[in-house]
C-alpha cells in the first residue's frame, strides 16, 4: 500500500528493532533433549459483601459513591475513559432485588468495578483505546467473564484508560489521555491496562479487569502498587474481549490483596481453587536475564522474599532473550495483520506510534514470523520441564519504579530505549509458556511501588495464592495507599 512519506522514518525505526529480534530468533538451534536420568486475611470485597447482604440498599449506595469518588479524581488520573451510571444502577437494583428474595446476592454482591475499554459491555462501543473504533456498532451483549461477574453480584460503573489497541506498557493514549500514577501523578501507571490498575490503586474501585498479552497486566501491577493475575493461558472465556494476539492473549483482574484478587478470580473461573501447603513449595529465583537491569532495591526486595521461604536457589530460565524476541515478533506480526484493513483506509486516525509499530509487523518476511512460532514452541516445552524441580519461581515484574510521564526512556544495557515498548522486558519472556503468573507490590510504604513476579506450572494458581498470602501476612509484599487516594 502507499503510505505517506512522513510515516516511513516512524516505521523504518520500529522495521529495525524488529530486525533485530528476528535475526536473534534465526540464529537459534534448539538444544538436543537431555538424557531421561493459616487463614488469609478478609478483603475489602469481604467488607461490601457483608455489608450489603445485612443491608441490601447498601449496593446502590456503594454505586453512586464510587461514581463520585471517580468523578473527583478522574481529572487528575486519567483512569476511566467512560461511566456508567445507569448501567450501575440497574446492576445494584438486580442485586438488591435477590437479596430481598432469599438470595445471598452472590460471591461478589454489591461490589463495584471497571473493566479495560476492550472488554464489551451491553450498548457501549469497544474503542479498545482507538478512535477508529468510535463508530463501531455497540455491543449487544457483555463479554462472558464480565457477565459471570455481574451474575455473582457485581456492579459495573465505567470503563478504564488503556494503551491504543493494547499496544504498548504506558498507558500513553494519543486520544483519551495518559493515566497518571496514583502515587505520584508526574509518573507513569503503566499499561496497556494502567485505568483499571490506577483505579485500584487510587481506592477508586475494589477491584478490576485487564487483559495481558505481553505483561500488560503485570506491568501496571507492579508500577501502581497492586496485585494482578494473568491465569493460566486458555483458562478463562475470551469471547467479548477485543483480541491482540491469539496464542498470548489473557483477562485478569487487579485488587489491592490477595484475598480479594483470589475472591475475583474464583468467580470469573467458576470454581475454588483447591487447598495447597506452602510449607511443601519448592520456591526459586529467576536469574540470568531477570537479573541484568534491576533496580538494587528491587534485587534487595526479592532476596529478601528467598530468605522468607527459606531458599537460595537460582534457576535460570532457557533462552529467555530469544523469548522475548519471539514475543516481540508475533505481537508485531499479528497486531500488524489483525489491523491491516484499518491501517490501509484510516492510518491518520492511528497513534503515530501504534501505528509504525503495527506496519513494521505487516513488513516482517514470513520466515521471521515463522522462526518465533518454531521458537515458542520449543520454549514452552522447555519451561514444562523446569516444574520438575520447582513450585513457585519469583522473577521482577518490571527493572524499575514507574518512569515519568515526561521521561520517554528507560535504560536497558546501558542505552536509553522506549519506556512504553520495553517496560515489559521481564514480563514479555513469560507468556510464551502458557503459565499463570501473579503480580504483587513489595511492601514500601511511602515510596514509588516495585512488584514481583510469581510464577508457577500451568493451572497450578492455588501455589501462586498460597505463596502470595503467606507473604502478604510476612509483611514483605502490601498495597501501600497513596497519599493522594479519594
Amino acid at each position: 500500500m502507499q503510505l505517506p512519506a512522513q510515516w516511513q522514518v516512524g516505521i523504518d525505526r520500529n522495521s529495525e528493532v524488529l530486525r533485530g529480534h528476528a535475526q536473534l530468533l534465526a540464529t537459534f538451534i534448539a538444544p538436543r533433549p537431555a538424557s531421561p536420568d493459616t487463614a488469609t486475611p478478609r478483603g475489602q470485597i469481604a467488607a461490601i459483601v457483608s455489608t450489603t447482604r445485612s443491608q441490601p440498599t447498601l449496593a446502590a449506595r456503594h454505586a453512586t459513591q464510587t461514581l463520585t469518588r471517580i468523578n473527583q479524581a478522574n481529572d487528575r488520573l486519567c483512569a476511566i475513559t467512560r461511566l456508567l451510571p445507569a448501567r450501575a444502577a440497574a446492576d445494584a437494583a438486580r442485586v438488591q432485588a435477590a437479596l430481598a428474595g432469599g438470595s445471598d446476592g452472590g460471591a461478589l454482591a454489591g461490589v463495584p468495578f471497571v473493566v479495560k475499554d476492550l472488554f464489551d459491555v451491553a450498548g457501549q462501543v469497544t474503542t479498545a483505546g482507538a478512535v477508529v473504533r468510535a463508530q463501531c456498532a455497540p455491543a449487544s451483549r457483555d463479554a462472558a467473564v464480565v457477565q459471570r461477574l455481574c451474575d455473582a453480584g457485581a456492579v459495573l460503573v465505567g470503563t478504564a484508560n488503556m494503551d491504543e489497541f493494547a499496544y504498548g506498557f504506558a498507558t500513553v493514549n494519543a486520544h483519551y489521555g495518559t493515566t497518571a500514577n496514583p502515587h505520584d501523578h508526574r509518573h507513569l501507571a503503566g499499561g496497556s491496562s494502567g485505568g483499571s490498575a490506577a483505579a485500584v490503586a487510587a481506592g477508586l474501585v475494589p477491584f478490576a479487569l485487564g487483559s495481558d498479552t505481553n505483561g500488560s497486566i503485570r506491568v501496571p501491577a507492579a508500577l501502581c502498587g497492586v496485585y494482578g493475575l494473568r491465569p493460566t493461558h486458555g483458562t478463562l472465556q475470551l469471547e467479548g474481549v477485543f483480541p491482540f494476539v491469539d496464542a498470548l492473549d489473557v483477562v485478569g483482574p487487579f485488587a489491592n490483596s490477595v484475598a480479594d484478587l483470589r475472591r475475583v478470580y474464583e468467580v470469573m473461573h467458576g470454581h475454588a481453587l483447591r487447598s495447597c501447603n506452602v510449607a511443601n513449595l519448592r520456591i526459586a529465583r529467576l536469574g540470568g536475564w531477570f537479573q541484568r537491569n534491576l533496580d538494587p532495591e528491587l534485587d534487595a526486595g526479592i532476596g529478601a522474599l528467598l530468605t522468607a521461604c527459606n531458599s537460595s536457589t537460582l534457576v535460570e530460565l532457557p533462552e529467555a532473550e530469544r523469548a522475548r524476541a519471539a514475543a516481540f515478533v508475533l505481537t508485531a506480526a499479528e497486531g500488524g495483520h489483525r489491523h491491516r484493513a484499518a491501517l490501509s483506509t484510516h492510518g491518520d486516525q492511528f497513534d503515530p506510534a501504534t501505528r509504525d509499530r503495527l506496519f513494521a509487523g505487516l513488513q516482517l518476511p514470513a520466515s521471521a514470523v515463522a522462526d518465533a512460532h518454531r521458537f515458542a514452541h520449543w520454549f514452552g516445552a522447555a519451561m514444562q520441564q523446569l516444574w520438575d524441580d520447582v513450585d513457585v519461581l519469583i522473577a521482577p515484574a518490571t527493572p524499575c519504579v514507574a518512569p515519568r510521564i515526561d521521561q520517554d526512556t528507560i535504560v536497558i544495557d546501558g542505552l536509553p530505549v522506549s519506556a512504553r515498548a520495553n517496560l515489559g522486558i521481564f514480563t514479555q519472556p513469560l507468556g510464551l509458556a502458557a503459565c499463570p503468573v501473579l503480580a504483587a507490590p513489595l511492601s514500601r510504604p511511602g515510596r514509588l511501588p516495585l512488584g514481583v513476579q510469581l510464577i508457577a506450572a500451568p493451572g497450578r494458581e492455588d501455589r501462586l495464592f498460597a505463596l502470595a498470602a503467606q507473604l502478604e501476612r510476612d509483611g514483605l509484599l502490601a498495597f501501600s495507599a497513596p497519599p493522594e487516594t479519594p
